[in-house]
């Protein structure tokens, strides 16, 4: 049940104590895919997933802009900061929690919010009076999660599989020509690089060509898959936090 489509008449009958929390991104992605591709393919598995559930769950309204500052030479990227993100991600599963729908997943779509996402999921579920853990929706698709770049195969596949009308067909050629193969300039193990513009000339890592609606119909079974069994072990999971020892 999405809360912007829904009366609070109607939601104050739902008997659940489920969310999901979409988290996206306003950031670049090449020439081909729009600005709002995580946000949208974050709203698309976790739309799938409440129509897969048996049981009733909440979808609050998406966070289109996250940590994205790496992307900020590309016209159009949205960023915030990371205290400033966390706080806002905690305020909504806050308010979510005041109306008795505590247990909470943070299904996200962008790679920059991954970390500060696990540690606001911490917080709320140590300090606040609910339950979050984050799933982040490339991560889930098995094989194909080896093949992640940004604006690269996955992210156009899913897109062109639930909102086509976000990508440029006929600039596909164009946006593989100029991709960078690896995220990042590396030395060992350690990432040189801070922002995508230091090695890829349009933003594109990975070769968009390889994506088809095919394909993104079966990430989204995939990842659709795994954010059900999590929605389903997180209805049932034990949420009292161990005493001191």
């Amino acid at each position: 049940m999405h809360l912007e489509r829904t009366t609070w008449t109607d939601i104050d009958t739902v008997a659940t104590d489920l969310a999901m929390v979409p988290i996206g991104s306003t950031e670049q992605h090449g020439p081909h895919a729009a600005l709002g591709t995580d946000t949208r393919n974050a709203e698309a598995v976790a739309e799938s997933a409440a129509e897969r559930l048996d049981d009733p769950v909440i979808v609050s309204p998406a966070v289109p802009v996250g940590i994205a500052e790496e992307h900020r030479q590309f016209s159009g990227t949205l960023w915030t900061s990371e205290s400033t993100f966390r706080s806002y991600v905690r305020d909504i599963v806050r308010s979510l929690a005041s109306h008795g729908f505590d247990r909470v997943v943070l299904v996200n779509g962008h790679g920059g919010n991954i970390a500060a996402l696990r540690e606001v999921a911490g917080t709320i579920t140590r300090h606040d009076d609910a339950y979050a853990v984050p799933f982040t929706w490339f991560d889930e698709v098995g094989d194909h999660a080896s093949r992640m770049g940004h604006g690269g195969p996955l992210e156009t596949a899913l897109l062109q599989h639930a909102n086509p009308d976000c990508v440029h067909e006929d600039r596909l050629e164009d946006a593989a020509a100029e991709a960078s193969d690896r995220w990042g300039e590396w030395q060992g193990r350690t990432n040189l690089a801070f922002d995508s513009a230091e090695f890829t000339e349009n933003g594109v890592v990975g070769d968009p060509r390889e994506a088809s609606a095919d394909l993104g119909a079966d990430l989204l079974d995939a990842a659709t898959d795994a954010l059900v069994e999590l929605l389903e072990t997180v209805a049932e999971h034990e949420t009292d936090r161990p005493p001191h020892r």
